[in-house]
């Protein structure tokens, strides 16, 4: 399976700002009532009671499992931590979920308390949700959140530099921030409700693969737009086109405003159907959410004793 690396194969494109503005604004045109239409065809995919419940087991290994509050604290952390280690501790069946994601200085926390389960910590950076400081500032956030232990870093990207047309400005800063980054895996946040068109979706999500990113993500869930199927499905397919042309393979996460089962089912079918199995798997694809889990965690419930147990069956994040 390939896996993720800086793609040598389009280096050539980065050469300047205006050999990167051209290759980007060469990408074929996004047809909207198309990319709309498919994105709403393949959500109403019925997925019958087997499928369903291995669909749920999935989505639950995907999540990550998110606070970005300015309220948190230590012990909001640590229930989060016990909650993505062991989701329902009346069936030590379901599995973990894929990561905790908090911000910089509740990385230790987290760690300590995801420790020895496989389950990852993720830490947002570089200035989240704005993005509005200088790159050293940015980096200095990225590096302490390695330090503390971040197994995965989110950034965001400079909108007003994109939509400005600088794309080289925020090239070079997916690039250092990928380099302060080390070993910890690094997802690239475009805030797709912000960047107005698809067609800028598509660029971005380009430009965040040409850097090195290891995901490409849809957005912080701090806007109104968050994911949605149609911006989601274009990123698939951008991963997609990717990888055919650099061998280089690339996640992509989803975030902010899938809440049911349903809406994650619906994403699974876009991955598969989009992309393909080789992203149906947690090491490619994540959902970011918070109150998701609880859903799944329900629906799970309801499949396996045939009753509906209702919110009060899950803790409240």
């Amino acid at each position: 399976m390939p896996t993720s690396a800086p793609a040598h194969a389009l280096g050539d494109v980065t050469a300047s700002d205006s050999t990167l503005r051209r290759f980007l604004h060469g990408l074929p045109g996004v047809d909207t009532v198309g990319l709309e239409a498919r994105a709403a065809s393949l959500g109403t995919r019925s997925i019958k009671t087997t499928a369903k419940a291995y669909a749920i087991d999935l989505a639950i290994s995907m999540v990550d499992l998110t606070t970005l509050e300015g309220a948190d604290t230590p012990g909001k952390v640590r229930a989060l931590g016990a909650k993505a280690v062991l989701p329902d501790p009346t069936d030590r069946t379901a599995p973990t979920t894929a990561a905790v994601c908090v911000y910089p200085d509740m990385v230790a926390v987290a760690k300590e308390a995801v420790a020895g389960s496989g389950v990852k910590v993720a830490s947002v950076a570089t200035a989240f949700p704005a993005g509005r400081a200088a790159l050293p500032v940015k980096l200095a956030d990225v590096r302490d959140a390695v330090a503390a232990g971040a197994d995965e870093i989110d950034m965001v990207i400079d909108r007003g530099a994109f939509l400005a047309g600088r794309y080289l400005k925020v090239y070079d800063e997916i690039v250092a921030v990928k380099e302060a980054s080390g070993a910890a895996r690094l997802k690239v946040i475009f805030e797709t409700g912000e960047l107005s068109t698809y067609d800028n979706i598509r660029r971005a999500s380009w430009l965040g693969m040409l850097a090195g990113a290891d995901f490409i993500k849809t957005s912080t869930g701090k806007v109104a737009v968050n994911a949605t199927p149609s911006n989601t499905l274009l990123m698939l397919e951008a991963v997609r086109d990717f990888r055919a042309q650099t061998g280089v393979q690339v996640g992509v996460k989803p975030a902010g405003g899938i809440r049911t089962t349903k809406d994650a089912v619906k994403f699974l079918v876009l991955v598969n159907e989009t992309a393909g199995e080789d992203w149906l798997d947690n090491h490619w694809f994540r959902f970011g959410a918070s109150s998701l889990l609880n859903d799944l965690l329900m629906q799970r419930q309801k499949l396996a004793t045939g009753r509906y147990s209702g919110p009060d069956y899950v803790t409240v994040d």
